[in-house]
């Protein structure tokens, strides 16, 4: 096959246009030109034209909207919702800024946790060959880092019943960190999804917010199945307990109060 080559192009109205073709995209992005190909079929960054000789040239637009696909995918979202939410914004400068708000708050989580683990190697290697005192001084430094840690004891105060109804205590213990990590991520994409219902004025009773929490009820529902009274008192739980509440207002400002109204609705909707 001949490379599909670079260059600038001219418009129909006869004036240059800076462009790209599939090849440089890639070599600049990572992101393979067959992949490229399989996000055009897709619909998900179609090229800006496809020139005479048959090779598929990108824009600054189709650029930036990339950049949004990339940002959206290591955040943990598919394919298919990620094409709704950069379909949504028409504006490149406001979604990036809540692509950025969100990757912030990915990235102070994670810092936490190498924070801790930072810690552990350094006390480790201070006290290695050392047999007649404990390796670790500190053993509650061991878990600063990960987010359950910070709000269980808050959240099982105010709210002991419905702590112990969730299940969360069993999550907690009977989960390695490597499967605590996967479900954050699936719950930060999760939040990301119900955001952009937020961003667009999405109903909280609409289908595609009840088909986002039949998501996040089957989740629970590994571990503990709520009836409509329990779903609907989480919801109230999450919307007003500190620790559980930023962390969906990181995601977005607003995202506590449209999730608690949204898994309220479903509970009454779905539930009852």
């Amino acid at each position: 096959m001949i490379p599909e080559t670079t260059g600038s192009v001219t418009s129909e109205d006869g004036e240059n246009a800076m462009s790209w073709s599939i090849a440089q995209v890639a070599q600049m992005s990572g992101v393979t030109s067959r992949t490229l190909r399989h996000y055009d079929q897709i619909g998900l960054l179609p090229p800006a034209r496809i020139g005479g000789n048959g090779y598929r040239y990108y824009d600054e637009d189709q650029l930036l909207r990339l950049q949004q696909v990339l940002v959206l995918r290591a955040l943990g979202l598919g394919l298919t919702e990620i094409k709704e939410i950069v379909d949504r914004h028409t504006d490149p400068v406001a979604a990036l800024r809540e692509h950025h708000r969100r990757l912030l708050a990915e990235r102070d989580r994670l810092d936490g946790v190498a924070r801790m683990v930072e810690r552990t190697i350094a006390e480790l290697q201070e006290n290695e060959g050392k047999t007649t005192m404990p390796r670790i001084s500190r053993p509650e430094n061991l878990f600063e880092g990960f987010d359950a840690a910070r709000y269980e004891d808050g959240a099982r105060e105010r709210w002991p019943e419905q702590w112990r109804q969730s299940g969360q205590q069993e999550l907690l213990d009977s989960s390695t960190p490597q499967e605590l990590e996967r479900m954050q991520r699936e719950a930060t994409a999760g939040m990301v999804r119900m955001a952009e219902h937020m961003l667009a004025g999405t109903p909280v009773d609409a289908p595609a917010v009840f088909a986002e929490l039949d998501v996040h009820y089957r989740h629970l529902s590994e571990f503990w199945t709520p009836t409509a009274a329990q779903y609907a008192q989480l919801a109230r739980m999450q919307a007003e307990e500190e620790q559980f509440r930023a962390n969906y207002e990181q995601i977005a400002e607003g995202l506590a109060e449209y999730m608690r109204d949204a898994m309220t609705a479903y509970a009454h909707a779905r539930l009852s």
